[in-house]
């Protein structure tokens, strides 16, 4: 039987329970940290880092629409710059080179706005080589996901991704990308990462900064990391 969850929160405190028994070596790292990927991530994230006394920043992804029907991926960018496409699309919509491009900037500046919002002017969190647990709220085709694991590769010394639920084909596919993949459901009808919350609001840029917030209050509190060898 499929779990439902009440709400974003409470999914993160469902993938915590996992996440202790399956990250014990990481978990016992100074230098592991919680990455979210806005905006739907970030309350599930806030539970997990908050239970786990892990720090908690953001990493900015955003889909990339196929035009005039934006709510079909056909690829997403990340911060830096990164652009990951679902060539399958692509070639099914007979999107021209030049469209993509022009979608990528606009996104590439929504997630600048975004990074400069969320932080209130801080700096990013430095990743180079530590344990990053990057958790969004669900993984439908999963080209969000897989954007910003390439993204992060470089950088971090071991990427664990972590969802409440996901596409079963989505997960198959994405998990030769990253160190682990921990994903709570994979059920066998999957339409919407939506269906599966009784409240799936959309999660607002104040409450982003909110969590976001509450967590550097957190941070403070935590052994700094130690630096890179």
């Amino acid at each position: 039987m499929v779990a439902i969850f009440q709400d974003r929160r409470d999914a993160g405190r469902a993938l915590v329970q996992v996440l202790r028994d399956q990250l014990r070596d990481d978990l016992s790292r100074q230098d592991a940290i919680v990455l979210a990927l806005p905006r739907g991530g970030v309350p599930v994230a806030f539970e997990v880092a908050q239970e786990l006394n892990l720090p908690l920043d953001v990493f900015v992804v955003r889909k990339l629409g196929v035009p005039g029907q934006e709510e079909l991926a056909m690829g997403a960018v990340a911060s830096g710059g990164l652009v990951v496409m679902q060539d399958e699309v692509v070639r099914a919509f007979h999107i021209r080179p030049e469209v993509i491009d022009s979608v990528a900037a606009r996104e590439l500046q929504e997630i600048a706005r975004r990074e400069t919002a969320y932080r209130e002017g801080g700096l990013p969190a430095h990743l180079h080589g530590r344990s990053v647990i990057l958790i969004d709220d669900g993984l439908a085709t999963g080209a969000t996901m897989r954007a910003a694991a390439r993204a992060l590769h470089p950088l971090a010394q071991r990427l664990i991704v972590a969802v409440p639920v996901a596409a079963r084909s989505t997960c198959d596919d994405l998990r030769s990308e990253v160190g682990q993949l921990v994903c709570l459901q994979t059920p066998e009808q999957f339409h919407a990462v939506g269906e599966f919350y009784r409240n799936f609001d959309q999660t607002t840029d104040d409450e982003v900064r909110a969590f976001l917030a509450r967590a550097r209050e957190h941070n403070r509190s935590l052994t700094p990391p130690r630096s890179p060898q």
